[in-house]
């Protein structure tokens, strides 16, 4: 099968799993195009079954704001056409869904048919995506699909609750390439950030506010209090210079580390012994995944689909968004024994199994049947 893939090229999760997506379908054979402004960060090799096309946004005074809609609608076009493919796999609803349907449209008049399949990430609907200047035409472009997808039951949801959608949503879970997450006595270098008795914990996120960053901090500054520790800061972002002065003001500066974006995570994932994701929000948690993938239990929020990814006592531990203290509490009460710690991360292991990529890419093929279906008998 040929299959076009749009998403955003950056480190968000919705970027990273459309990127893994492609490339575990070009393993399989199939021929995958990745369309988008800009080369996506983890599209490390191109073969002979991934393609990269690059979206050109011509800047003109005219426009206040440059229409990449347009540009990318024109593009996915012209690369059907070229490349005969088979059916299109958006991620994230704005602007790709809506880009997509008008794409099929122009195709539509010479004859062509192109199945849309799109997948919902997350704050693409509940946050962007349920604004009334966006609304309306993010509900048009989920009910114009041919096939719809959400990485959580708990996106799902709110999907329902917050639009008027007539399609059927197919629930399929993020992954991870538990291949990837093998670590060697190369990779786990321990000594590089952190002393032999400290524990590393870390954080991984794009820094916004629903990150709630400031908790992260709080949270390890209470571990730290009691078990001597570094913690790891991967990303950047907005909230990133208001976490370096609560650093400061905590004098715990020598104690935290920004890293910055990376393509290194799965390296420090590997010497790391917790992971912290006290967001308000997630549709998934697809960074806890991965650290779980890394043997690192999880402290973190309840909210949306961490539920469904963390599993209390076994891979971490679980409370509501904002109760530092309790977050505090159970980092401790895993961090405090070796046998504990072990245990912990055992279970981390175990639960992300559950998400090999093996087990859910084949979800996705056979909604991309059902989309070719769909669009033929509609």
């Amino acid at each position: 099968m040929k299959i076009g893939i749009v998403c955003y090229p950056t480190f968000g999760g919705s970027g990273v799993v459309a990127t893994e997506l492609g490339l575990e379908l070009s393993r399989k054979g199939h021929e995958v195009h990745f369309i988008t402004y800009r080369q996506p960060v983890r599209l490390e090799l191109l073969s002979p079954n991934v393609h990269f096309h690059e979206v050109n946004v011509p800047k003109y005074p005219l426009f206040h704001y440059q229409p990449y809609e347009l540009a990318l609608s024109s593009k996915i076009v012209d690369m059907v056409k070229m490349h005969n493919i088979d059916v299109l796999h958006v991620h994230y609803a704005i602007p790709h869904a809506y880009a997509g349907y008008m794409a099929k449209k122009m195709l539509l008049e010479e004859g062509i048919t192109l199945p849309i399949v799109t997948t919902l990430h997350g704050t693409d609907i509940t946050l962007v995506g349920s604004h009334p200047f966006y609304k309306t035409a993010v509900t048009f472009s989920i009910n114009k699909s041919d096939a719809v997808t959400s990485v959580s039951q708990s996106l799902k949801e709110d999907t329902q609750r917050l639009f008027n959608t007539k399609k059927d949503i197919t629930v399929i879970p993020n992954f991870v390439d538990l291949e990837k997450h093998k670590p060697t006595k190369k990779d786990c270098r321990r000594d590089v950030l952190a002393k032999p008795h400290e524990r590393v914990i870390t954080h991984v996120s794009n820094f916004r506010a629903v990150k709630r960053i400031p908790d992260v901090i709080k949270i390890f500054d209470a571990i730290q209090k009691k078990i001597p520790s570094k913690l790891m800061m991967i990303g950047e972002g907005p909230e990133r210079e208001k976490a370096e002065q609560l650093c400061a003001a905590l004098n715990i500066e020598e104690k935290v580390v920004f890293l910055g974006n990376t393509n290194e995570v799965n390296k420090i994932l590997c010497f790391s012994d917790l992971f912290l994701l006290p967001s308000e929000t997630e549709s998934f948690g697809l960074s806890a995944l991965e650290a779980m993938a890394s043997n690192v239990p999880v402290i973190s929020s309840d909210s949306g689909g961490l539920k469904e990814v963390n599993v209390a006592g076994v891979s971490g531990y679980l409370s509501p968004f904002g109760a530092v203290d309790e977050m505090a509490k159970n980092a401790i009460s895993i961090l405090k024994s070796e046998s504990t710690l072990e245990q912990f991360k055992i279970g981390a292991k175990t639960t992300a199994e559950k998400f090999d990529i093996h087990k859910i890419v084949p979800a996705y093929e056979d909604v991309y049947h059902m989309a070719l279906k769909n669009c033929i008998s509609n």
